[in-house]
């Protein structure tokens, strides 16, 4: 008898696969460091103290980003906050999938753009906030905005930004070093007749060119599983998948960019911002910071019935 996967079998098989991409990265990063670490000439001890010097500066730009980089992307993003009196109606949509969320309310910002869109952001449900662009309140239904609104709601209780701003800080402590080491070697900022034996300076040429590659695409593999466990998370609030899905074809089908969205900031957004030709191939699909719209949709569709 075939098993019949439920609507709590699609979140429970995001988290999943998120921890384990993570977990990958994590091992990845520090064997990364370890090898150029050793390229530079460092000794096995040398180079775990390298190792540990480089978790404490992930650590220290991690706390940063914990507690201003939700400020940072509101103001980058032109967004303003509202007040209930003023947006009633959505105070009241959010309101009421919090309570069923188990969320407090979070803030709420407009941004002035008729692209539709949204994203949310906070270190914690405590200290979050959903931004709507005007365009989203005005071309979405009732039901389509209340599967956005859940889908954002999801990525607060998620803790998606803590998430992400990990994994960013991991990718950029790859990106650091590996410049600073094919730097070193380049300008002769390092004795190439110090201890680091021939097979670690190969090992860590090799991890310079690579890493950086490799590390990006973990970054948007971790972005993109979230983005699925948003959605189905989301469902799981409104009962209602087409909803959501409605939107999402709404949202991508709409060609209109939105100006203040840049490449930093664009896999926050429920939908791609950067408005573009679609590439279909799939090593174009491994650069995208958000899962191809068809599947997004096909994987709601498959959650009809399950819950």
């Amino acid at each position: 008898m075939a098993t019949v996967n439920t609507a709590w079998d699609h979140v429970s098989g995001n988290i999943f696969k998120t921890w384990v991409i993570m977990g990958f990265f994590s091992a990845f990063t520090v064997a990364v460091v370890y090898v150029i670490a050793r390229g530079f000439g460092y000794g096995e001890v040398g180079g775990l103290g390298i190792v540990g010097f480089a978790l404490i500066m992930a650590g220290v730009m991690n706390f940063v980003s914990y507690f201003w980089s939700d400020k940072i992307v509101l103001g980058v993003s032109g967004a303003k906050p509202v007040s209930e009196k003023s947006h009633k109606e959505l105070y009241r949509t959010v309101e009421n999938l919090c309570i069923a969320a188990g969320l407090p309310l979070p803030k709420i910002y407009i941004i002035d753009d008729s692209a539709p869109n949204a994203f949310a952001t906070g270190r914690d449900p405590k200290h979050g906030a959903i931004a709507f662009t005007t365009g989203i309140l005005s071309k979405l239904s009732k039901q389509e905005l209340e599967g956005v609104t859940a889908h954002e709601l999801s990525h607060v209780g998620n803790r998606d930004t803590l998430v992400m701003a990990v994994v960013s800080v991991l990718v950029g402590i790859i990106a650091l070093l590996s410049d600073f080491f094919m730097r070193s070697m380049w300008y002769g900022g390092r004795d190439r007749d110090s201890k680091g034996n021939q097979l670690f300076m190969i090992l860590a040429i090799t991890a310079a060119i690579l890493a950086p590659i490799i590390a990006t695409l973990i970054q948007l593999a971790v972005s993109r599983r979230r983005e699925l466990l948003a959605d189905a998370s989301g469902v799981l609030l409104t009962r209602y998948p087409e909803g959501l899905a409605n939107a999402l074809l709404k949202i991508s089908k709409d060609k209109e960019p939105l100006e203040v969205a840049n490449r930093g900031t664009a896999h926050l957004y429920i939908v791609n911002p950067l408005k573009g030709k679609e590439a279909k191939a799939f090593m174009a699909n491994l650069f995208n910071t958000h899962p191809p719209i068809e599947s997004r949709i096909k994987a709601l569709q498959q959650m009809e019935g399950r819950l």
